[in-house]
């Protein structure tokens, strides 16, 4: 059976001094498998920290990944703001792949006047873009667009599927409070199930042993994501999803967005643990 690692978005709240090397040994502390490695505004590793940080990866066994900037839009209406976009993506690749992360979540665009067919091709081809320089260069990584919670953003279920079918080092980045957000359902066992199901037509099963998911509560309205919530707080199925997931035999990483972090990454990880137990 597939294993699960949980951890959370960014240093634990709980870490007694600041640092992401602290974060990562908070993480082993608190008996979690995982960090993502926040790069929300700026890419604040170089390469001398960025090698430190894989050395406390691999010392403490946690499985590292990395958030490129959410400033990121690849489908910008200007080219040299999708060029900067483009950059600053590879830089968060390269960055990440020196730290043992396996993968780089980013946010790919907005639509804003494309037509989402037309979106689609410029996002894919300054990914691709992308993706070849990484290879060029032998750099291991992979690079993971993120499904989006809001209607004016590139990236539903498919579209993020598609982009990674298209791509050979890529991997999807399912944040299941911004399909519930997205959609205002994908809240059942059932639904939770369809879109592994979906994951596996598309990508095959080895894409449901290497998971790369966000989860967290989260408050929305008609237009989609508002912000993230407490999972006690929301009205996120987080046991339900947790079933499909154990009945899917999925493996990979879970990482907690929730504004508790590692509060509701061990309510996650001990309720995976409860119901794999049953």
């Amino acid at each position: 059976m597939n294993k699960l690692l949980f951890g959370t978005a960014g240093i634990p709240l709980s870490t007694p001094v600041s640092g992401t090397i602290e974060g990562i040994k908070q993480i082993k502390a608190l008996g979690l498998g995982a960090m993502e490695i926040e790069f929300v505004r700026q890419i604040y590793l170089n390469e001398s920290s960025a090698a430190e940080v894989a050395l406390a990866g691999r010392q403490t066994g946690i499985a590292l990944s990395v958030h490129a900037p959410y400033y990121l839009n690849l489908n910008a209406l200007d080219p040299q703001k999708r060029r900067i976009s483009q950059s600053t993506l590879y830089r968060a690749a390269r960055i990440a792949s020196i730290t043992g992360a396996k993968n780089v979540v980013f946010h790919p665009g907005y639509y804003l006047n494309s037509a989402p067919q037309e979106a689609f091709g410029t996002i894919y081809e300054y990914t691709l873009e992308i993706e070849g320089k990484l290879e060029e260069e032998k750099r291991q990584i992979n690079l993971a667009p993120e499904t989006t919670g809001k209607l004016s953003q590139f990236g539903n279920l498919e579209e993020i599927l598609r982009l990674c079918l298209n791509l050979k080092s890529a991997t999807p980045c399912i944040d299941f409070a911004h399909l519930h957000a997205y959609q205002g359902f994908i809240n059942t066992h059932k639904e939770f199930l369809k879109v592994l199901e979906a994951v596996e037509s598309s990508l095959g099963k080895e894409a449901l042993k290497n998971l790369h998911l966000h989860v967290s509560g989260i408050k929305y309205g008609h237009r989609g994501e508002l912000k993230h919530l407490v999972l006690e707080e929301s009205d996120f199925n987080y046991r339900d999803l947790l079933k499909a997931l154990i009945e899917a035999d999925a493996g990979g990483v879970v990482i907690c967005e929730s504004p508790n972090l590692e509060q509701d990454a061990l309510l996650l990880q001990s309720t995976y643990l409860e119901l794999k137990g049953k």
